[in-house]
């Protein structure tokens, strides 16, 4: 039986996954443990997961530089978008050094603070083309979601 009740949450377990994969920081990783834990099977939550967390990437890699520099200039909101940056330069050092398979490697390892959103970040502070870092966040989000699918068939006792 289910973690979730279908009646329960008045939301699908397929809907609930793909919202859930859109969410910073709980992302693919969170959407599978979520859709698997609410009945769906893991290898349905991980497509799920990985078409969810796709969606908002070309908005992040579109607006993250124009937003930033909208804000930059408040004085509330420079010192962050300022540190925001600094983070982005370091997590985007593995990306420098290797481009785009640095990018798959940066959004496929799923740990905090990696992950689409991070990828799209990075990807938008280094001025990596839309073109080049989808097909690289993408690869990425495969080999997450089948790295977080071992990890949750392993906890749900299914291997």
């Amino acid at each position: 039986m289910p973690f979730f009740s279908n009646y329960a949450s008045g939301i699908s377990e397929e809907l609930l996954t793909f919202v859930t994969a859109m969410v910073p920081v709980l992302e693919l990783r969170g959407a599978i443990l979520l859709g698997a834990a609410a009945g769906l099977p893991v290898a349905e939550a991980a497509v799920i997961a990985v078409a969810g967390n796709l969606v908002p990437v070309p908005l992040i890699i579109l607006l993250a530089r124009r937003v930033a520099n909208w804000l930059r200039g408040t004085r509330f909101f420079g010192p962050k978008i300022e540190w925001l940056e600094r983070r982005a330069h370091l997590k985007g050092r593995l990306v420098r050094k290797y481009r785009l398979l640095g990018l798959v490697i940066l959004v496929g390892i799923p740990l905090l603070g990696t992950g689409a959103w991070t990828g799209a970040l990075v990807a938008s502070v280094l001025d990596i083309r839309m073109r080049h870092a989808l097909p690289a966040i993408l690869l990425g989000l495969i080999l997450a979601a089948a790295i977080t699918s071992l990890l949750t068939m392993g906890i749900f006792g299914i291997l």
